[in-house]
């Protein structure tokens, strides 16, 4: 069963946004993307002008480039082609590892291996050296980063003897697995005041990679694991399905419930959610269609959060505030105590705000989420 047909098996309003949404994204790739280079911009922003709304492209970023091909590539090779001058998926996702080889972004180099075994069946021995080169030692290192790690090696698999890769991925990021399932920011490390302190993102990307080594492995313990996480963020869940932003790694409670990301509820949460029940973990579709409902029940704003005629869905609903000042607030006040929160802070710090701008990966995973991937035999025949 595909995950459309098993969500509308939950909610068949849901399935129609996911419906849309989907539709809309090869529009909204095909904005951010620079076909005279094969790369995506860091981000796509909504400028007011004289003559009406217009859009820009802003920067580069090869971590998005790779979560870009790895939910192009659920598209036939025809529709890929149309979305990137001529280019496939696999042709992005090659490019991508390109520039990772020649970064030092951690991140990018795990998702550009990751990517290229998806999407292009390839194994990219010079970025699997490095990346056992980061697991060598016991340098701090940023949760996100170890979890697309672990994710790569279980893709690369496949194509080459990954098992140490994945074992010894695992097990750091199952000794930061904290009690009540929560993993701070950055594991061994980071600023002490907020070191209790990880987002959303810190939370799932974990889930997911677990939950996939499970699969590989047949380690129940990984599976244990990433259920525990995702049963604590479905217990946070907003009364209007949203995800909340931050959490305390001490007691599992929220820090900061804002920004709301769009990402988070049309994409991340789901296909996180939907690893997790295929690889035998619970089934969290209600929460999951929950939190879709959000993008057009949200209850913050007025104003709509997908634009129909740029193919985007706004980044996400924030506080007015000065730049992270409610963050910082927050993570300095539960760094005195778990659970402490300032009061009023709603009041004088209001959820009221749109953030304009989209970025490439968010609709990358959406892609990557909803649609089915495809094998390289159905690619090499479309």
């Amino acid at each position: 069963m595909t995950q459309l047909a098993s969500l509308d098996a939950v909610d068949r309003g849901a399935t129609a946004l996911v419906e849309r949404l989907v539709g809309l994204a090869p529009a909204g790739l095909a904005t951010a993307y620079l076909p005279e280079t094969g790369e995506f911009a860091q981000t796509v922003r909504g400028l007011p002008g004289a003559e009406g709304v217009r859009v820009r492209r802003e920067g580069t970023n090869t971590r998005y480039a790779a979560i870009a091909a790895l939910g192009l590539a659920t598209l036939p090779v025809e529709r890929q082609r149309a979305v990137l001058g001529g280019r496939t998926a696999a042709d992005v996702a090659r490019l991508a590892a390109g520039h990772a080889a020649h970064g030092t972004d951690p991140g990018a180099v795990a998702l550009s291996t990751w990517a290229l075994a998806e999407v292009a069946g390839e194994y990219a021995h010079s970025l699997v050296e490095r990346l056992e080169l980061l697991l060598g030692g016991h340098a701090p290192i940023a949760a996100v980063d170890l979890s697309w790690l672990l994710t790569a090696a279980v893709a690369a698999n496949p194509l080459a003897d990954t098992d140490h890769l994945v074992d010894r991925a695992a097990a750091r990021l199952l000794g930061h697995h904290g009690d009540h399932g929560i993993h701070p920011h950055v594991l061994g490390g980071g600023p002490r005041w907020r070191a209790h302190v990880g987002s959303f993102a810190d939370q799932v990307y974990p889930v997911q990679a677990l939950a996939r080594a499970s699969v590989l492995t047949g380690d129940a313990t990984m599976l244990e694991a990433a259920d525990h996480t995702a049963q604590r963020l479905v217990d946070h869940q907003g009364a209007g399905g949203q995800w909340w932003w931050h959490y305390d790694a001490r007691d599992g409670s929220v820090v900061e419930r804002y920004p709301v990301y769009s990402v988070h509820q049309h994409a991340m949460a789901p296909m996180v959610l939907f690893d997790l029940l295929e690889a035998g973990g619970a089934d969290h579709r209600p929460a999951v269609a929950h939190g879709l409902r959000w993008l057009d029940r949200h209850p913050e704003v007025v104003e709509e959060l997908v634009s129909e005629r740029f193919g985007l869905v706004w980044r996400k609903v924030g506080r007015r505030e000065p730049p992270k000042a409610a963050r910082g607030l927050a993570a300095a006040t539960t760094s005195l105590r778990p659970g402490l929160q300032l009061r009023g802070v709603d009041r004088w710090l209001p959820a009221t705000r749109v953030d304009h701008e989209c970025r490439p990966y968010e609709l990358g995973w959406l892609l990557h989420a909803w649609l089915p991937r495809r094998t390289q035999e159905e690619a090499c025949h479309d």
